[in-house]
C-alpha cells in the first residue's frame, strides 16, 4: 500500500533542507539552530527518520573523529595504540571518554566503566554481583530481552532466583504512585537487587527513577549492608533524552549504550557506579585499563584493593576509533544543551502522541504527559498488525518498526534530527489506514 500524498511532502519540503554528504564542504555550525543541527548528519533527506530508539546516525564531529583515528591506526597501528592506550597517563584517550561521560552524568571519571552496549553493562553488573543462593533479583514484566536474560543467566550461575512484577496494567494511564506501591508490595526479605528500565521500550513509559530510588532507600532502612536492595538501571532510552544527572538519581548501577540518544559511535556504552558500589563487583573480563590488575599479574600476586570501574571495563582490542570518538558525542550533545534536547524531544513526541490520540482507529499506549515518557511512542492501528503498519510506513518512506516483544506494538520515535512537518507525514499515513 503506497500513499502518494504523504510522500509528496517528503519529495518537496523535506528534501529542500540543508543536507550533507561525505563530499559536502563544511558549513558554519550553530548548535542553537535545529536546521543547523540536522545538517551535521548524513541522514537521507528522502526519508522521515522516526527510529531514533535504534542506532544513531553520527554527527560531523563524531564522524570526523572516527575517520581521523582510523587513519592514524592504518598509518601506524602499533605506535598509535601504544601511545594513546598504554603509555603516559595523561595521553590515554579512554580517560578522556570517561571524563566527558562523567561531565554528562554529573559524576567523576573514576566512576565510569566503558562497554560496548547496555547489554554488556547489564551482564557485567549481574554476573559480577556475587549473588548468594537464597537471594533473588526482582525485576519487572516490562523489561527488554537483554535485561531479562542478563538476570536469568547470572541467577542461574550464582544459584539465586529471579522474579518479575508488573508495575502497571495500563501504560497509557500509568500512575507513578501505583507503580511504587506495587514495587513496595513485591519486595521480599530475600530481594537483593531490583533491576528496572528507566524507559520501557514496548510502551514508552518513563519511570520517575529518583522516586524509585527513594522507595528502595526506604525499604533498605532496616536492612543490613550485605542484604540491602541494590538498584540496577537499564538507562539507555532515558540517557540522552532526560535532563537528569544519573549520578544524583539514586541508583546503584547504571548501564546505557551511547550509540542511541547520545549519538555516539556504534558499539559504545558506559556503566556508572560509585566507588563503594564498584567494590561489590567481581570483574568478568580482564581489563586493559587497569594498572593495578596488570601489575598484579606481572608480579604474580592478586590485585590489591577493592574493585574499581577501570577493572570492570572489558579488555581485548576494541574498535578504538569508535570508543575514543564517543568523547565527541558527549561534547556534541552538551554543546546543544541537555535541557534543550529534552524539551525538543518532548515537543516532537507530544505532537506524535496527540495526533495519534485524536484518531479513533488507533490505540495509544504511551502516556500523554511528557514527564511520564521520553522519546518512544507505541500504538496499534485497528485492522492492521504492527508489522503491517511498520511496513506501510516504510513504503511511504517513514522509518518506524514494530516492537520485538511477545505482544508487539508500532513504534515511532522523534529526536533532535526531526521537524514537525515530518511528524505530519507519519500521522497522515496512519490517518489514511482508517478502515
Amino acid at each position: 500500500m503506497s500513499l502518494t500524498n504523504p510522500a509528496q511532502l517528503v519529495d518537496s519540503d523535506l528534501a529542500s533542507r540543508p543536507h550533507v554528504t561525505p563530499d559536502t564542504a563544511p558549513q558554519p555550525y550553530d548548535p542553537g539552530d535545529w536546521e543547523s543541527v540536522r545538517a551535521q548528519f548524513l541522514l537521507s533527506p528522502d526519508l522521515v527518520h522516526l527510529s531514533n530508539f535504534y542506532l544513531a546516525s553520527n554527527p560531523t564531529p563524531v564522524r570526523d573523529a572516527i575517520t581521523n583515528y582510523r587513519r592514524a591506526f592504518d598509518e601506524n597501528p602499533h605506535s598509535f595504540l601504544d601511545d594513546n592506550m598504554f603509555a603516559r597517563e595523561e595521553d590515554k584517550l579512554w580517560r578522556t571518554v570517561c571524563a566527558e561521560a562523567a561531565e554528562y552524568v554529573g559524576g567523576h571519571a573514576d566512576e565510569i566503566a566503558l562497554t560496548t552496549s547496555t547489554t554488556m553493562g547489564l551482564a557485567l553488573t549481574y554476573n559480577g554481583l556475587r549473588l548468594r543462593p537464597g537471594q533473588e533479583v526482582l525485576t519487572t514484566t516490562h523489561e527488554f530481552y537483554p535485561h531479562h536474560e542478563a538476570i536469568r543467566l547470572a541467577t542461574d550461575k550464582w544459584g539465586a532466583t529471579m522474579r518479575s512484577v508488573s508495575l502497571y496494567d495500563s501504560s497509557f494511564d500509568f500512575s507513578p504512585d501505583e507503580a511504587l506501591d506495587r514495587l513496595r508490595a513485591a519486595v521480599r526479605p530475600e530481594t537483593r537487587v531490583f533491576g528496572v528500565a528507566w524507559v520501557h521500550s514496548n510502551t514508552g513509559v518513563r519511570l520517575p527513577m529518583a522516586r524509585v530510588a527513594d522507595t528502595i532507600a526506604e525499604l533498605n532502612r532496616n536492612r543490613d549492608e550485605d542484604d540491602r536492595i541494590l538498584l540496577v538501571v537499564d538507562g539507555v532510552h532515558g540517557f540522552g533524552v532526560a535532563d537528569e544527572d544519573v549520578a544524583r538519581m539514586g541508583c546503584d548501577f547504571f548501564s546505557a549504550g551511547t550509540h542511541k540518544w547520545i549519538l555516539g559511535p556504534r558499539g559504545t556504552g558506559i556503566m556508572w557506579a560509585t566507588p563503594e558500589n564498584w567494590a561489590l563487583i567481581q570483574p568478568t573480563i580482564p581489563s586493559l585499563m587497569s594498572a593495578e590488575t596488570s601489575a598484579a599479574w606481572r608480579q604474580d600476586r592478586r590485585p590489591t584493593g577493592p574493585t574499581q570501574a577501570s577493572w570492570v571495563s572489558p579488555g581485548g582490542f576494541f574498535s578504538y576509533e569508535h570508543q575514543w570518538a564517543a568523547a565527541e558525542a558527549f561534547r556534541f550533545v552538551r554543546q546543544i544543551g541537555r535541557k534543550r534536547i529534552q524539551d525538543r524531544i518532548a515537543e516532537l513526541n507530544s505532537q506524535i502522541k496527540e495526533g495519534l490520540a485524536a484518531m479513533d482507529h488507533v490505540t495509544l499506549y504511551t502516556p500523554l504527559a511528557p514527564e511520564l515518557s521520553a522519546g518512544i511512542v507505541t500504538f496499534d492501528v485497528d485492522g492492521h498488525s504492527p508489522q503491517d503498519v511498520a511496513r506501510i510506513l516504510r513504503e511511504n518512506r517513514v522509518i518506524a518498526n514494530s516492537t520485538p516483544y511477545g505482544v508487539p506494538h508500532v513504534r515511532l520515535s522523534a529526536g533532535i534530527v526531526n521537524f514537525p512537518d515530518e511528524i505530519d507525514v507519519a500521522l497522515n499515513v496512519i490517518r489514511s489506514l482508517k478502515a
